[in-house]
């Protein structure tokens, strides 16, 4: 019942939710056939946005914007949930698995592994060293195509 008057009303409702020892506020949703939950800050956990020390509108060129949205386009893919795991969660249960394994007897802690990279990373500077010299080069061209062409009228 609560689900369909918030989706007829279209209205979201609050709520205090307790997880684990922290209070938090909370947005109760309609979305399709269920309830969504979704957090939020109190007041006072917020920043007050004009106490800080924002620049006021910086204008990006045209070329800077074309260069950041084609970064985000090649970094972007389809979103698949299966490729994000709680590694806390795993590293946990592996903790208390071999505690129980030893008897509640305390274990050697294991050297930790280096974290690997969840995602594609691209190495900003030399994508913009590749599109200078592609650049350059498309200049370079148009510059020898003119003359080429100069000299043939001549």
């Amino acid at each position: 019942m609560l689900r369909e008057t918030l989706a007829k009303t279209d209205k979201v409702g609050i709520a205090k939710v307790v997880i684990k020892t922290r209070q938090y506020l909370a947005g109760v949703k309609a979305k399709d056939s269920v309830l969504v939950l979704e957090l939020m800050h109190f007041a006072e956990e917020l920043a007050d946005a004009d106490k800080l020390h924002i620049p006021k509108k910086l204008e990006a060129r045209k070329r800077e914007l074309d260069m950041a949205k084609a970064l985000v386009d090649s970094m972007s893919s389809k979103w698949d949930p299966k490729k994000y795991r709680d590694d806390y969660r795993e590293a946990l249960m592996e903790v208390i698995e071999e505690k129980v394994e030893a008897g509640g007897k305390e274990i050697e802690e294991k050297p930790k592994p280096k974290p690997r990279p969840s995602t594609k990373v691209i190495d900003l500077v030399s994508v913009l060293q590749q599109s200078l010299n592609n650049t350059k080069k498309s200049h370079h061209a148009r510059k020898s195509s003119a003359a080429t062409r100069h000299r043939k009228a001549a």
